[in-house]
């Protein structure tokens, strides 16, 4: 697929992941997200396009280019200049909907933050980097494992005691 897209001209995004010098437990992280994008299809949520092993134990995951890069990157570019409340309002509003379709589906991101935020060309967020996300079989089920970004972790994960899909969805809210 990467070739035929390189034909056609069409900009991808390529994520390896070394899994040759990778311990057992981010090798199975590699997997899984993976596995978890190629399930997901909504127009806020980072488009998997393949994923392919080479010779050299690499997974690459190949997905749609977001031509403003990240949300962290993209602000520090204007330099203190403002945005149009109308434009964070609409950024906004999509952030939201590619949650509330994780959350539809019991996937907790775990680690949501401006540089895990895509823009496209036409301004279209893209909310990626699903690769410490978990997915929950129901809201009842309790998380146990504390992995995020610190900065932006909530408190009840950050005492250790373990959290469920509603915890979860509130820090993500909260982060935004």
């Amino acid at each position: 697929m990467a070739r035929e897209m390189f034909k056609n001209k069409k900009k991808f995004i390529m994520k390896r992941f070394d899994l040759h010098h990778s311990s057992k437990r981010e090798q199975r992280a590699a997997y899984l997200e993976a596995k978890l994008l190629s399930t997901l299809k909504h127009p806020n949520i980072v488009t998997y396009l393949d994923s392919f092993y080479n010779s050299k134990g690499n997974l690459f995951i190949v997905m749609n280019y977001c031509e403003c890069g990240d949300f962290h990157s993209f602000i520090k570019e204007r330099n203190g200049v403002y945005f149009e409340e109308k434009e964070i309002i609409n950024w906004f509003v999509q952030i939201c909907m590619a949650l509330k379709y994780l959350h539809d589906k019991g996937i907790l991101h775990r680690d949501l933050k401006t540089q895990n935020i895509f823009l496209t060309k036409n301004k279209l967020v893209k909310v990626g980097d699903l690769g410490i996300a978990q997915v929950l079989k129901a809201a009842e089920v309790m998380a146990t494992t504390f992995t995020s970004t610190p900065y932006y972790m909530n408190p009840e994960v950050l005492s250790g005691k373990p959290y469920n899909q509603k915890v979860f969805i509130k820090h993500e809210v909260f982060y935004l």
